[in-house]
């Protein structure tokens, strides 16, 4: 199977990370796994797919953030351990396209 990776987009403010996530997956073949706020107005958009997928996204995503915001950072983990799906709450490998982090 390909390598796995984890690419964050984490910006100041709603409306650049809501432009960010629509270029990240219209920029590449990725998965919404979480778009998760942690206060202040920062808010962290992950996505998950092939490695040069998620590099691709995750330019595309921080280069809109951005343009309307505040982009705070943007990273990728290549070949996530599986300890990192884990504490996410997600499957390394997605039964489905669909699968996405559901909130209890």
């Amino acid at each position: 199977m390909a390598k796995v990776a984890l690419g964050f987009v984490e910006t100041r403010g709603n409306t650049g990370c809501i432009l960010a996530l629509d270029a990240m997956i219209k920029t590449a073949n990725v998965d919404l796994v979480d778009k998760v706020g942690i206060g202040g107005g920062y808010v962290t958009t992950i996505v998950r797919g092939e490695v040069g997928a998620v590099n691709s996204s995750v330019e595309g995503g921080a280069e809109a953030a951005a343009r309307v915001g505040e982009l705070v950072c943007a990273n990728v983990i290549p070949s996530a351990h599986e300890d990192v799906f884990k504490m996410l709450g997600i499957d390394k490998y997605p039964k489905d396209k669909k699968q996405t982090k559901t909130r209890k």
